[in-house]
């Protein structure tokens, strides 16, 4: 199969012709040395492929960015390759079908994002044909019903196990974990719960359009010391999407036999290597507190829960999406970029179609 470059210097802002016969993709054909740059990427057209016995193919709707994608660029063991396309989760309309178990028509949650077009298998690399919940928005099943709302609900019922009544403490609380995990721990009853996030906007949308009972940008001082502002009686739970000086803090807040679902490190993203075991982290062991990371991908078993538990929520409108949505796989790199730097609220979703 050929697979052309497309004209202009990386993404254009031109809306790109699209036709039943052509295909694109972005492909990462340098490795980034800290921070991304858009010349790392290039979008390439290719002739929209045929489906083999056993595959179907599909018309992708909606694709992810997601901060685990910046580890995959550096390369190495399961990291990507150059010059073929990326990955990432993605809902699609199958629009033709070799593969028994799928019809023409059907929506499909799959990993072959970064394209505008898939062929797929059911059942292999987690694909699965959605279940259509009536009256749920299809961003739903990319952010909150998607690997960020299961990762969150891993966390917090597996990981953490929150109870009822008990204080939350969860960084990053204004991308797409953090917002799922806000709404899945209100549902929870959980008590009280405080985000941090990178603007004074984020902060007030936490409060005033979230309903988190407290949240700070980390910029404005020392974490801990605005943690011990937010939560003086102390934190029950932390759901830490960053590392660092966030995890130091939560540390020094939680109760005695504190839990912390550990399910990122934004603060090592990007070449930044700096040590991520906090300084206090013998108080683990003098608080008897449980640290354990959260992969979602040990926990796909989850899904059907997930989905019974968020759907009436979703239905009622008590629970939103939380998405920011951009236009065109042209602008694939660019909702890449915006999101490693903190320009989303919630989570950050590229729309292929009108």
């Amino acid at each position: 199969m050929n697979a052309t470059p497309c004209p202009g210097p990386g993404f254009l802002p031109s809306v790109l012709p699209m036709t039943t016969s052509t295909a694109y993709a972005v492909h990462q054909i340098a490795r980034p040395s800290g921070f991304p740059a858009a010349s790392d990427f290039t979008l390439v057209r290719t002739p929209v492929p045929d489906p083999a016995p056993g595959t179907a193919l599909v018309e992708n709707l909606l694709l992810s960015v997601d901060p685990y994608h910046r580890g995959l660029m550096d390369g190495g063991e399961g990291g990507f390759e150059l010059d073929a396309p990326l990955e990432g989760r993605a809902v699609g309309r199958v629009i033709a079908s070799r593969d028994p178990g799928l019809s023409e028509g059907d929506l499909v949650f799959h990993r072959s994002g970064w394209r505008t077009h898939a062929l797929v298998t059911l059942g292999v690399d987690g694909t699965r044909r959605l279940r259509g919940h009536e009256g749920v928005p299809l961003e739903a099943y990319l952010s909150i019903l998607g690997g960020t709302g299961l990762t969150a609900y891993a966390a917090l019922t597996r990981t953490a196990g929150l109870r009822a009544g008990e204080d939350l403490f969860v960084s990053a609380a204004a991308g797409g974990v953090g917002t799922a995990t806000g709404h899945i721990a209100r549902l929870l009853g959980a008590r009280r719960i405080i985000g941090s996030a990178g603007s004074a906007a984020k902060v007030r949308h936490l409060t005033g359009t979230l309903g988190f009972d407290a949240a700070f940008d980390y910029h404005d001082g020392p974490v801990g010391e605005q943690l011990a502002q937010a939560a003086p009686d102390g934190i029950d739970v932390y759901v830490d999407n960053v590392g660092g000086d966030h995890l130091e803090g939560a540390i020094d807040s939680l109760r005695e036999y504190g839990r912390v679902a550990w399910v990122g490190a934004i603060s090592m993203y990007n070449g930044d290597r700096s040590p991520a075991a906090p300084r206090n982290l013998f108080e683990v062991v003098h608080k008897s507190l449980r640290l354990e990371g959260v992969l979602v991908r040990n926990h796909t078993n989850l899904q059907d829960e997930l989905e019974d538990f968020l759907v009436p929520h979703l239905r009622s409108g008590r629970v939103g999406t939380d998405t920011t949505v951009v236009q065109g796989i042209d602008h694939m790199v660019e909702a890449f970029l915006g999101m490693l730097r903190g320009d989303n609220l919630g989570k950050m979703l590229v729309r292929l179609t009108s």
